[in-house]
């Protein structure tokens, strides 16, 4: 697990799937760890660059120094956008829940223009009350949260799920003893503190109301129950949020599979992009993480009057319509591509040659991609491919 300093305190992440794939952040609940987003990490890896990690105190992050004094959504909110500038992304999907899902309020009010997505599930603009939030904290202090954990975490989960499994409860009984417990009251007071009412839908900006919000409950959580998710809705002007049968506060643990789902289908090209096509910007911004930006300028600035609409036309059906769309990931579309322009013995092959190593395809990979140009392109054609990716450092050299 790497680590990163944030304002002189180390917070631990994960960062996983391929760089040129649109960065998705995970922020987990009040209590718990990124742990909670490992059964749905490695399809979500297919489509999304994955970056998760552990609030202040939490997990293997350094806990919160008692010199800085409170936590507010905008700091944790600040920490969240520092993460994705170290993976590199100006623009991220942004997915959270109960607390992580206060994170992308704070996203929406203040920075909507860096997500082109959020999810939020089991949060509200309001959860609970400030004479509750501090009822706890004073309680965490007094009696550690080993003792506390037995009281909260029964309540994450339907009880059907912890009949079935007794050891979910028990297993995160222990993770929430391990966290630290000033850190965990801090942020409690946080969420007594500060709300959301007033800040997001008709009340906030246009780039707020622009960027696309879904909800997502359980029909079983205690804690942020569907009516607090409905009133968040309201609040946003969004639609209904969807509420899952039989699901209690963390639906990544409760139900790991449809929340992927869920995911996947709303984070993939909006209906309105599938019928009238993807805009330019969109194209441009895939083209210049699968090819990189320096090579995006240089032919941008290369263009004249005479090609000029033949390079934004690449940009929207190659890079928008093509690359962005989902159903193939980046590496799937560069051993495809590759294939065709060897077959074709076309000169954008250097191109994706580099491209497909920048993608990560490793050397088996493109050596399979080349034998099946071979059987069925014929030879000529993969040998002028072998010979022109050895001569872009392809391959070890002989002995």
């Amino acid at each position: 697990m790497p680590f990163v300093t944030l304002d002189d305190r180390t917070v631990a992440y994960r960062l996983l799937g391929g760089d040129t794939q649109p960065l998705l952040l995970l922020a987990h609940p009040l209590g718990m760890s990124q742990a909670v987003w490992d059964s749905v990490i490695t399809p979500l890896t297919r489509r999304f660059r994955v970056l998760t990690w552990d609030l202040p105190g939490h997990g293997a992050s350094e806990a919160w120094p008692a010199a800085r004094g409170e936590i507010t959504p905008a700091t944790l909110a600040a920490e969240a956008l520092a993460l994705a500038d170290l993976a590199g992304a100006e623009r991220f999907h942004f997915a959270g829940t109960s607390i992580g899902g206060v994170i992308g309020q704070q996203l929406l009010s203040a920075y909507p223009e860096r997500l082109l997505s959020a999810t939020l599930t089991n949060t509200g603009a309001v959860i609970g009350s400030a004479e509750m939030w501090q009822t706890r904290a004073n309680r965490v202090r007094r009696e550690g949260l080993a003792v506390m954990s037995a009281e909260i975490v029964p309540r994450w989960f339907a009880p059907a799920h912890t009949e079935a499994d007794p050891a979910l409860a028990a297993g995160w009984r222990v993770a929430m003893s391990r966290n630290e417990a000033e850190s965990y009251a801090l942020l409690c007071e946080m969420l007594g503190r500060h709300t959301f009412v007033g800040r997001l839908g008709a009340n906030a900006g246009e780039a707020t109301r622009a960027v696309p919000l879904t909800l997502i409950g359980g029909s079983e959580d205690g804690a942020t129950p569907p009516s607090t998710l409905a009133a968040l809705a309201e609040e946003c002007g969004a639609e209904a949020p969807t509420i899952l049968e039989g699901v209690g506060h963390v639906p990544s643990l409760e139900a790991p599979a449809r929340l992927v789902e869920l995911l996947l289908a709303r984070l993939s090209l909006s209906p309105a992009m599938a019928e009238q096509g993807v805009d330019l910007a969109t194209g441009l911004e895939t083209r210049r993480a699968v090819l990189g930006a320096d090579h995006v300028a240089r032919a941008t600035q290369q263009s004249t009057s005479l090609d000029r609409p033949f390079q934004q036309m690449i940009s929207r059906l190659a890079w928008g319509e093509l690359w962005t769309n989902p159903d193939l990931d980046h590496r799937e579309r560069s051993m495809i591509t590759t294939a065709i322009l060897a077959a074709l013995g076309r000169e954008e092959l250097t191109l994706h040659l580099k491209t497909a190593r920048r993608i990560g395809l490793s050397e088996a990979e493109l050596r399979q991609v080349l034998m099946h140009v071979a059987v069925y392109a014929g030879v000529p054609a993969a040998n002028h491919a072998f010979s022109l990716a050895k001569q872009l450092g392809w391959g070890e050299e002989s002995e």
